[in-house]
């Protein structure tokens, strides 16, 4: 085929093309490419190779080639979207999720947080109340993992730091599965939720409670006090979020209740998109710093408060400026 008639034939498509680009490139907004705009853009690669390949002039090659780069920034703008709305997601929309149902996030802090903390006191008074809760073979190991002796503190058997990212696989998938169950059954009316936060506490609580009367505290709490600040916050968010279910479904008000259950569930997701990202930030931590021994305990006391300081201080503030991403 002759130039002037390979031009004649797709001037159009290159006009409407080229007009398209001015649009995209003078707006500052969301990028409008979709499947269109990837179609068209591959014809003009297409169509660029087939007039290098028939040897056109530079007249015709070169605006095409002008083209192509030009279809291909708009694209790579299009597909690094979703990099910026994670990150608008991270920085802006999750913590403003959180200090939005604040009163849920109490209330399910509140009886997480508030039985372990009394399981925990009972338990160091009492002693022989952890097995009310915990059985004796799980008493047995748990003390195994927090023997001041062991080489990786928090492990029921001794494992080489090859296989750590193990470890951080097993850390997520445990973590995941407790915040999913607390979560999801928030949809039996809020009893799932509510027994969960309570039962997660009373469990952890006694274990707290059991390795400090025995004296595996100097261990325990040092391990802990890193991971827990990501670990407990996410799955207390959890308890919230499945808590603005059951409350959806117990008190639609004038709406239906799958129309109710479809709002509550609009913000229930992001706050459980914002706890899988702590989960998944506790069990690195877990998994590559808190059973290590190396370390004194002064200094996992001091990185532990640092990071229990940087949850409070990103859930407090995080997305309040103005400035934050949209």
């Amino acid at each position: 085929m002759k130039q002037n008639q390979f031009e004649q034939r797709h001037q159009d498509e290159w006009q409407r093309f080229g007009a398209r680009l001015d649009v995209l490139e003078r707006s500052r907004g969301r990028s409008e490419s979709g499947d269109d705009f990837t179609r068209d853009y591959r014809q003009i690669c297409q169509h660029l190779a087939l007039a290098q390949a028939r040897g056109y002039s530079s007249h015709l090659v070169d605006p095409l080639q002008q083209l192509a780069m030009r279809g291909h920034q708009q694209l790579y703008r299009h597909r690094s979207q979703f990099a910026a709305q994670l990150l608008s997601f991270v920085l802006a929309d999750f913590p403003r999720a959180v200090r939005a149902e604040w009163r849920w996030v109490a209330l399910a802090a509140l009886l997480f947080f508030g039985s372990l903390i009394v399981m925990g006191g009972l338990v160091y008074a009492y002693p022989d109340l952890i097995y009310s809760v915990v059985s004796p073979a799980q008493v047995d190991e748990m003390e195994a993992m927090y023997d001041p002796a062991a080489r990786r503190i928090g492990q029921a058997v001794e494992r080489a730091s090859s296989t750590d990212w193990l470890m951080f696989g097993y850390y997520i998938m445990h973590n995941i599965g407790i915040a999913f169950q607390t979560f999801a059954s928030g949809l039996l009316f809020g009893v799932g939720s509510l027994f969960f936060l309570f039962f997660n506490g009373l469990m952890i609580g006694a274990v707290a409670g059991h390795l400090t009367d025995v004296g595996f505290g100097e261990t325990f709490w040092p391990f802990v006090i890193g991971h827990g600040a990501f670990e407990l916050t996410g799955i207390a968010l959890a308890g919230a979020a499945g808590l603005k279910l059951g409350w959806a479904l117990l008190a639609p008000g004038a709406l239906r209740r799958d129309e109710a259950l479809r709002l509550a569930a609009s913000t229930s997701v992001r706050l459980i998109g914002g706890v899988m990202l702590f989960l998944l930030i506790a069990a690195f931590i877990e998994a590559y710093w808190s059973s290590m021994t190396w370390p004194q305990p002064t200094t996992k006391y001091l990185v532990g408060a640092a990071l229990w300081a940087l949850v409070a201080a990103y859930l407090l503030f995080a997305g309040r400026s103005s400035h934050a991403p949209d």
